[in-house]
């Protein structure tokens, strides 16, 4: 009976009490995941070394500027991101990650745009660069934006041969205003925005997205002192127009958009600062029959880009 015992221990195949483990062991586990992000593989150690050196690499300085680097964290946020075009330098995969439609979506998205690093990092290393947001296993790091100086905008105007369209934003400190106004710039023909550099909205992945991808060919300027690049402008024979609720005139009625120009837009509750204000050669209102006490930042705009371009045509 024993040497029975023995014979039959001898047999192959999944051994009673085994668990399935053999069963989940010839099961799929997803895709094989890029060069990039295989530890050990040489492109993982080269895109290591690159993300130390941007990381160790001094802040250049241009006219402008440059902002802060941002973190989009989430794997919905970080999809539609890189669906959006929002600039990237690195995605950050967590190890292990449970991979679902949306991280292979990403992993994707990343290698088609192509000069993304893809790194892999533990929980607690992703925790720590998100200061312990929900990030669910992906950040995508987004560098600083590079703007451009107030008085490039008018020299690009006058490069392609035509009066200048600007908007200047005064107080305006929701993204996704910034990135509306750079969408009806870009559609109707404008130049540039300009922004304050301090209490005001500033070109992060926020505003990238809402821009729908046109903020790459439209610039956004960044001002020390908006009250001072206004003048600067003047200086220059640009006339200056605020609007304003209780405007000396209407739209419609104002000549000066017909030739160089730049459009100041305040606050939804607000409206101009006072030093703006006086800046201003005009002050116009958008005539509103419904009754509509104001209109947000990226709606006011567009409505007056449009008499613009309208009158340039």
């Amino acid at each position: 009976m024993a040497a029975n015992n023995r014979r039959m221990s001898g047999k192959k195949g999944a051994q009673v009490g085994s668990g399935g483990q053999r069963r989940r062991g010839l099961e799929g586990k997803g895709p094989t995941p890029p060069a990039e992000m295989r530890k050990g593989h040489k492109k993982n150690r080269i895109a290591t070394a690159k993300t130390k050196q941007v990381q160790r690499r001094p802040v250049a300085r241009g006219r402008g500027g440059r902002g802060t680097s941002e973190m989009v964290v989430g794997r919905n946020p970080v999809v539609e991101a890189l669906r959006e075009g929002v600039p990237a330098s690195t995605l950050y995969v967590q190890q292990f990650i449970d991979n679902d439609e949306r991280v292979r979506e990403a992993l994707q998205l990343a290698a088609e745009r192509g000069g993304i690093n893809l790194m892999e990092a533990p929980r607690p290393e992703l925790d720590r660069m998100t200061n312990g947001l929900n990030h669910q296993g992906l950040v995508l790091q987004v560098p600083p934006y590079e703007y451009a100086h107030p008085e490039d905008l008018v020299a690009a105007a006058h490069d392609e041969g035509e009066d200048p369209l600007i908007v200047a934003l005064d107080g305006v400190t929701d993204p996704r205003n910034l990135g509306a106004v750079v969408r009806s710039v870009s559609a109707f023909g404008g130049h540039g925005v300009v922004v304050p550099e301090r209490r005001a909205a500033g070109m992060t992945a926020g505003a990238w997205k809402t821009s729908a991808g046109t903020a790459a060919r439209t610039p956004v300027a960044r001002a020390t002192n908006l009250t001072r690049a206004l003048e600067a402008y003047k200086k220059a024979g640009v006339a200056v127009v605020g609007l304003a609720a209780d405007g000396e005139a209407e739209i419609g009625e104002l000549e000066a958009l017909d030739g160089p120009v730049v459009i100041v837009v305040g606050s939804e509750g607000k409206g101009l600062s006072r030093l703006v204000g006086e800046t201003c050669d005009y002050r116009v209102r958008i005539p509103m029959p419904g009754g509509a006490e104001s209109l947000n930042a990226g709606v006011a705009a567009g409505i007056v880009l449009y008499e613009a371009a309208r009158r340039r045509a």
